[in-house]
């Protein structure tokens, strides 16, 4: 049975360990390797948003929000970080993130979710569209990644709760 609750800091290794994962695939991040600790890892997470899946007690997934730079105007504005360990891919993990972080993220306030995401990484675009993401746009060869340039695609979610006075 798959259990979505709070990351803790005994979970690191685990975390550390799908992120690397996924920095192997070539299409989850710029990242060239994972942050050295947990701590490093929260420095810029929303409270309460850095979230882990579980199965039968193993950590097999995880996400967070990011809060958008320190303008009040993006008060209610993260950017969402999702990642699920090679072996539990196709499984429903990544939506039971996602639908949890969401709902995690309104609890806190915030009315837009913005994700970037490879456009190669067709899972991770499905399962943001299926989530109520649009994609906003393509930012072409934004950035270099072992010297070819990348696109990556800027998707957003309205929350249909907050921010909609």
């Amino acid at each position: 049975m798959l259990h979505i609750r709070e990351a803790q800091e005994s979970d690191w290794p685990r975390i550390k360990s799908i992120y690397e994962d996924g920095i192997a695939t070539g299409n989850a991040t710029f990242a060239a390797s994972a942050p050295d600790s947990y701590s490093a890892w929260q420095a810029k997470s929303v409270a309460g948003c850095s979230l882990v899946a579980e199965h039968d007690g193993y950590v097999v997934g995880w996400c967070k929000l990011t809060q958008i730079p320190d303008q009040c105007a993006y008060a209610g504005v993260g950017e969402v970080s999702i990642y699920v360990g090679q072996d539990h891919r196709g499984k429903g993990v990544g939506h039971a993130l996602l639908r949890a972080l969401i709902e995690a993220s309104e609890q806190r306030g915030f009315w837009t979710l913005d994700a970037r995401i490879f456009p190669e990484n067709q899972a991770s675009v499905r399962l943001h569209l299926k989530n109520g993401f649009r994609i906003l746009g393509t930012r072409e060869r934004i950035g270099k990644m072992k010297g070819v340039w990348r696109d990556v695609l800027w998707l957003e979610r309205r929350s249909e709760v907050v921010g909609v006075d």
